[in-house]
């Protein structure tokens, strides 16, 4: 039976907000939440930790077969579990982040990961934040947002995120690392990053997160999946 559960996804480049855009916007819903990033990143850090060559692609798939993944919205947090254990912090180190970006166009991880993304498809309906998530893994959504930002603005972004955490970023290096996995995601042969083509794209360069979510959520409004404000 083909699942009825609604989708919306939000997919763009790293640093684009889209994270915390997807996660606000299954906070206002009250639905379930997927950050498929962090799946990559969950099985590179894993594979980093075990060894296992990140260009191993069977090896890499038979590794993630064998994780317990649960994503958690706390109030302005989202928690990542991985067997129990929060790996919310670990998870988002660079050197992840670049493990995470060549794992990712293995084709054999790809395909395990692809069933694992559909079941958190679950009533009453699932916000899933990614790259490929609107034209790969839920074509069928009901609504599909693509967020874009400069590269200067999210390696900004990214290094106000991480400064305080000592995991030892520079912006510099960090603006680098992003132009590359950019070159990486958008032309690799398998599921490359680019907007679905009924999505709606929104540039947040110059926009807060605050503004992006109220333009967001009009749309989520318009299509049904929320009601409108009172008097309207």
């Amino acid at each position: 039976m083909p699942a009825t559960e609604p989708v919306v996804t939000v997919d763009g480049p790293s640093g684009s907000g889209k994270g915390t855009l997807a996660a606000a916007l299954a906070r206002r819903l009250g639905w379930h939440f997927l950050d498929s990033g962090a799946l990559y990143r969950i099985v590179a850090h894993a594979a980093l930790e075990q060894s296992v060559p990140l260009d191993d692609g069977v090896a890499v798939a038979r590794l993630a077969n064998g994780l317990d993944i649960r994503f958690e919205l706390a109030a302005d947090a989202v928690v990542t579990r991985v067997d129990g254990i929060d790996r919310s912090l670990v998870i988002r180190a660079e050197d992840v982040g670049v493990a995470a970006s060549r794992v990712a166009a293995l084709p054999a991880l790809r395909t395990t990961l692809l069933a694992v993304q559909r079941q958190f498809r679950k009533a009453p309906g699932l916000v899933a934040d990614g790259r490929d998530m609107g034209t790969v893994v839920f074509p069928d959504a009901v609504l599909k947002i693509f967020l874009e930002a400069s590269p200067e603005e999210r390696a900004r972004r990214r290094y106000n995120q991480l400064k305080d955490k000592d995991l030892g970023v520079s912006l510099r290096g960090l603006l680098a690392s992003i132009r590359e996995r950019d070159e990486r995601d958008r032309s690799r042969a398998v599921s490359p990053l680019r907007p679905a083509a009924d999505a709606v794209v929104i540039d947040s360069t110059s926009l807060s997160i605050e503004a992006v979510l109220e333009v967001v959520w009009q749309r989520v409004v318009d299509a049904g999946l929320a009601d409108p404000p009172v008097g309207r």
